[in-house]
């Protein structure tokens, strides 16, 4: 009888220890309600109705006449969360004597999942400062 009482309770500390949340040390985590991400609001058709930078960097940029003019290197963002800049890759071949330069964001639009310097042509671009990637 003393056996099976020893087994019995040696079973029920193992399933006490295996049955309820284990933390590794001290008291559980606590998630408290943050006063600014309880404010944010997300615009979900806004949302759903832009574009991945992932998919955006690297695309074609064309023209209105829909000639290419360069490639989208990159976006700049500035502190203020607004993507402002837009960096192109004109001119070279295979990253070859590649130019960069900056132009606004305001100055692109997306036509069909293109995105379209309106009044974009090679000359015009190669006409701008070149533009340099600080360190």
């Amino acid at each position: 009888m003393t056996r099976s009482i020893t087994l019995l309770a040696g079973a029920a500390i193992i399933a006490a220890a295996l049955g309820g949340v284990a933390y590794s040390q001290g008291t559980p985590p606590v998630v408290a309600a943050s006063p600014v991400l309880s404010a944010v609001k997300i615009d979900l058709p806004l949302l759903a109705s832009g574009y991945r930078v992932s998919k955006v960097v690297g695309s074609t940029v064309v023209n209105a006449a829909n000639d290419t003019v360069g490639t989208l290197d990159d976006l700049i963002v500035t502190p203020n969360d607004k993507v402002t800049f837009a960096v192109l890759s004109i001119g070279g071949f295979l990253g070859v004597d590649t130019r960069y330069v900056v132009l606004p964001y305001s100055a692109f639009e997306l036509r069909d999942k293109h995105l379209v310097l309106r009044d974009g042509s090679k000359e015009t671009l190669k006409a701008l400062p070149e533009f340099k990637y600080g360190t």
